[in-house]
């Protein structure tokens, strides 16, 4: 079957528009003719979005769940590090992931991960050695090595990190960095091993520091790290070596828009378009060498359309030749996703959350810092009620605590300051890196109830309030759900507002605030289920 489309189409590399037609046949572009100079008040016809980089699980769905929203945004493809499930399942979920992926016409770049465990401070459900990543990288699916973030194994020469890197030179495939903070010598000894991006930037001047040295500096803006207005400004003179990303986006948020929205943004900061979609859909293409088409004769179908630059209202998406979405609805069936996990965890005791404490005794108090990955390290004292440190409502200094969920060990407690809460218990399955569970809370029944809800339901997300329970379930590694993506949308939305209208939390997105308290590679105070972690000197305290 061969269509022919008419319309203003949108020349990125040759920075134009003009009034063409364009034919597809078999998947395929075979013709484009300019048939005027002039713009037409028609639709136009632009290369689709990709996302360069996203942990697929953070959405809790399923890669083919993950892609019957995206689509709907323009989103055609995705860099996909896959580490979240990784470190519950090992190779068997990056499989799973692969394999779940193909009943999609998406476009799935997944990375190999570099780090699971993603350290030796916390418990992993799994383990990828340098024959597991091997037997990755070999693999047509996967394109790239994912993001490094062992960095001090890098500077210090840690002999199974550097072997990481060499496959990946041996299989001619890209190598993503995480590297925070990270400047000077440290950071071109980093670059130097051959690591090629950096998503982890939240001011200008580290990533113009990073763009000076060659690495491609991305824009993140997810549910809760959001760089966007930081590194802005550096699209009109880096915009060959920037890119868009997600990183971690929840489905409520992926309801309401993708990368089209940041390209939107771009624009209205008044950035030329043919840069912005140059990040936007070709950079990514052509440095993880997506199978994805550009819009040119000969490539592969892979097209949007829009009802104009200024407006960028994404009216159809197409993916190799085929129509995935219409009008703000996903024309790609749902299918529901098999089960896999791995969750061995008894229930819980409040008085297995008791911290014992002596009078003015201080602690070392995680600060968060809304909107970022990074927290702050400070120091406080907190409330003694028996011989016992409790959560002070007064000061927003809370009991938070992480449970192991792969074997029986005692629960890591610590304290954590500007999560807002006023009554009651979160808590969650999803704890990067590792993913053990972690509950933040007003007391010490809360918490364990709330706990209880997520191991009854072998992972999830949930809410424990005076006068109201509830969890989401996540029975796919305790991150996923099998559900359709509008529902579980439905669902999160609901407990997100219960969070913040019932219970008082103050946070953007308070679950995924919540689930990167755990993450022990982001400065600069966060804790494990072995306790609680200097990020910047590595150590715990």
């Amino acid at each position: 079957m061969t269509t022919t489309f008419t319309g203003n189409i949108i020349n990125i590399f040759d920075f134009e528009i003009y009034y063409g037609e364009f034919t597809v046949s078999k998947g395929r572009i075979t013709d484009i003719k300019k048939l005027q100079d002039e713009i037409k008040t028609e639709k136009y016809y632009l290369p689709g979005l990709i996302d360069a980089h996203v942990h697929v699980e953070s959405s809790l769905l399923t890669p083919s769940n993950f892609a019957r929203m995206a689509v709907v945004h323009g989103t055609v493809g995705s860099v996909s590090d896959p580490h979240e499930i990784a470190n519950v399942l090992g190779l068997k979920g990056v499989e799973y992931m692969i394999r779940d992926a193909h009943s999609s016409p998406f476009k799935f770049c997944f990375g190999a991960p570099s780090c699971v465990p993603a350290t030796t401070f916390e418990t992993a459900g799994a383990e990828i050695n340098l024959k597991e990543t091997a037997e990755l990288l070999a693999k047509k699916e996967i394109g790239y090595l994912a993001e490094m973030m062992n960095y001090p194994g890098v500077l210090n020469e840690d002999e199974v990190v550097l072997e990481k890197l060499k496959l990946a030179k041996a299989f001619n495939k890209p190598v993503d960095g995480h590297a925070p903070g990270l400047r000077g010598a440290a950071l071109i000894k980093y670059i130097l091993e051959g690591i090629s991006t950096d998503h982890e930037c939240f001011k200008e001047d580290e990533a113009a520091e990073k763009l000076k040295l060659g690495m491609k500096i991305l824009i993140r803006e997810g549910s809760a790290a959001k760089n966007f207005e930081a590194l802005e400004p550096l699209i009109n003179e880096n915009y060959r070596n920037m890119m868009f990303c997600s990183d971690d986006k929840h489905p409520d948020s992926l309801l309401i828009g993708h990368i089209n929205e940041l390209v939107k943004r771009a624009i209205l900061k008044g950035n030329n378009l043919f840069k912005v979609l140059q990040m936007a859909c070709l950079n990514p293409v052509l440095h993880y060498r997506m199978n994805v088409g550009l819009l040119r004769e000969g490539d592969l179908a892979d097209f949007i359309v829009i009802d104009s630059p200024e407006n960028f209202r994404v009216l159809e998406t197409y993916i190799t030749g085929d129509l995935v979405a219409q009008n703000g609805m996903t024309l790609i069936p749902f299918i529901e996703s098999d089960l896999i996990n791995y969750f061995e965890c008894t229930p819980k005791a409040a008085e297995d959350f008791n911290l014992k404490a002596e009078p003015n005794q201080v602690f070392s108090v995680i600060e968060v810092l809304d909107g970022q990955l990074i927290t702050n390290k400070i120091l406080g004292k907190p409330l003694i009620q028996n011989g016992f440190a409790i959560s002070d409502l007064s000061r927003d200094m809370l009991k938070i605590a992480v449970i192991n969920r792969y074997q029986a060990a005692p629960i890591a407690i610590g304290f954590i300051h500007k999560f807002g809460l006023k009554v009651g218990a979160l808590a969650s399955s999803v704890a990067h890196d590792s993913h053990n569970i972690i509950v933040v809370g007003t007391n010490d029944f809360y918490m364990a109830e709330a706990v209880n809800l997520i191991i009854a339901e072998k992972g999830g997300l949930s809410v424990v309030s005076e006068e109201q329970k509830g969890v989401l379930p996540l029975p796919i590694a305790g991150l996923m759900s099998q559900k359709d993506g509008y529902k579980v949308a439905q669902d999160y939305t609901q407990i997100d507002q219960f969070a913040k209208e019932k219970m008082g939390c103050t946070l953007n997105s308070p679950f995924m605030s919540l689930s990167f308290m755990a993450l022990l590679v982001i400065p600069a105070l966060k804790i494990s289920d072995k306790g609680m972690f200097d990020a910047e000197k590595f150590e715990f305290i």
